[in-house]
């Protein structure tokens, strides 16, 4: 039996299921993207506040990206049940999500996108298109789609204040959940940027920036996606039904929005939810996440895949691994947070997301994590390098060997049109970053040293030159040539 509201009668109490009247309640949110994160997250608090007769409102999802993933929504009647891991065990019952009532993709049904801008009830957008979603791409947002997500919101935005005479009262709240510092701001800026370029009137840019509201957000959650095949088929003969859009999330959840007394009111979601937090200045929580938990991601990913580990959990597991990410994050990387944060808030953190890697339920995975690598390296380990540096003046040890690996894993060895393959133990992996051609010609270079010295120096990649900090280029260099040169598993258990 497949998940469908149809079936709903016929399954189990196992689950948690929608109640009845959830699916004529109104569509209040319009949100780009499908992916888990946002189902995980924003729609599972928004899901769990319908259920409390809070908020009363569903979201309406932009899908961009190809695939056909789209298919499973429409044959599920757009519900999926999320599986919530606790690090000991289950906390939560499985619950099915009927927060979505739509998924449109945008390459085949634009103009039905542009016709929710029409509905009275919409009030939130909400949007996760990755770090390098928000960027500006000068276009016309007349195009049946715009490329851009920035192109399409102001298309969207325009259609609404066209379709309500530039109404106050038809501004929406506008939250990217992309890991992007000032998040909000930044895309309010390209958003304002585009409505000059495309020569929209006066009278709209002044709505734009008077009646909508750009929040700037963190979401906290590790949300690895689907279960795997095993587990998938032991969940579904437990409930009893068959679901292609599963997803498993840990129970760790947060949501911090930079919002005033209006935003609150608007987000009444936000009353039912712990994890969500709405605060004039969320600065504190973002640096706690993006240099503890996500830099060290990122800082320990291509050492990981390199060691032949596939889950962090399994890296978790080894002594020497887990001592490494350890020390990482409390010896280095926690004395380096750009901004002042408590000493020992950043221990309690820190401490909390070490226990969080190591949840035996959460099966994610190493290469997920590289996806756009040099752009993450860029927003979140640079300015923990510069901090360091103004600190101690002297390369740190284990970011440097995470810099080190990043850059071998980095290391194309095949090219198939646009994309990028690397090779680790006899083993090929895709390279899905941005940045991939630019690494294929910098290691067309026979020797190591200048292609190390090109990388580093590259102020396009990094916004500054690393060969200017004292040391950093001989430390990263030496740790390649002995990664290179062995088992980066052992060259791991030689730094601990």
């Amino acid at each position: 039996m497949n998940l469908s509201k149809h079936n709903l009668s016929q399954i189990n109490t196992a689950v948690i299921k929608p109640a009845d009247g959830i699916f004529s309640l109104p569509e209040k949110v319009l949100q780009f993207g499908t992916g888990v994160l946002l189902r995980g997250l924003p729609d599972y608090y928004i899901n769990g506040a319908n259920m409390q007769g809070v908020f009363n409102g569903r979201v309406v999802v932009v899908k961009s990206t190809g695939g056909g993933e789209k298919d499973h929504f429409d044959e599920q009647d757009n519900l999926y049940t999320i599986h919530t891991r606790g690090i000991n065990s289950n906390t939560e019952k499985p619950v099915i999500c009927a927060a979505i009532s739509r998924v449109l993709h945008a390459k085949t049904q634009w103009n039905n996108v542009l016709q929710t801008a029409h509905q009275p009830a919409l009030q939130v957008i909400i949007s996760n298109t990755t770090e390098v979603g928000i960027q500006l791409v000068k276009e016309k947002i007349n195009a049946v789609p715009p490329e851009s997500f920035p192109a399409k919101l102001l298309a969207f935005l325009y259609e609404r204040y066209t379709a309500f005479d530039g109404s106050t009262e038809s501004g929406m709240i506008i939250l990217p959940t992309e890991l992007l510092t000032d998040n909000g701001k930044k895309l309010a800026a390209i958003v304002n940027e585009l409505a000059e370029w495309n020569n929209l009137d006066q009278p709209f840019i002044n709505w734009l920036n008077t009646a909508n509201r750009f929040c700037n957000t963190l979401v906290d959650r590790i949300v690895p996606g689907k279960p795997g095949e095993t587990e998938k088929i032991k969940l579904e003969t437990e409930l009893g039904y068959t679901d292609d859009l599963a997803i498993v999330v840990e129970t760790y959840n947060l949501w911090a929005i930079e919002g005033d007394e209006y935003v609150k009111s608007i987000l009444t979601f936000a009353k039912v939810n712990k994890g969500i937090i709405i605060e004039p200045n969320i600065e504190k929580y973002k640096e706690l996440k993006l240099r503890l938990l996500n830099a060290t991601h990122t800082l320990s990913c291509g050492a990981a895949v390199l060691a032949g580990f596939d889950t962090v959990k399994n890296a978790m597991g080894d002594e020497h691994f887990f001592s490494f990410v350890k020390s990482l994050m409390l010896d280095e990387i926690a004395n380096a947070i750009p901004v002042p944060i408590n000493e020992e808030e950043v221990k309690i953190y820190g401490l909390a997301v070490l226990d969080r890697f190591k949840n035996p339920h959460i099966q994610h995975h190493w290469i997920n994590i590289t996806q756009q690598y040099s752009t993450k390296m860029k927003m979140r380990v640079i300015p923990l390098l510069q901090k360091h540096y103004r600190l101690f003046n002297h390369a740190p040890k284990k970011i440097a060997f995470g810099f080190a690996a990043y850059i071998v894993f980095m290391k194309p060895v095949r090219k198939n049109g646009t994309e990028y393959f690397g090779v680790c133990n006899g083993n090929e992996y895709r390279i899905n970053d941005d940045k991939a051609d630019m690494f294929y010609v910098a290691w067309q270079m026979q020797d190591t040293a200048p292609t190390i010295k090109n990388i580093l120096q590259n102020e396009t990649l990094w916004g500054i030159n690393l060969i200017e900090l004292p040391g950093f280029e001989q430390e990263v260099l030496k740790n390649i040539n002995e990664i290179l040169s062995g088992n980066v598993f052992s060259f791991i258990q030689n730094r601990v």
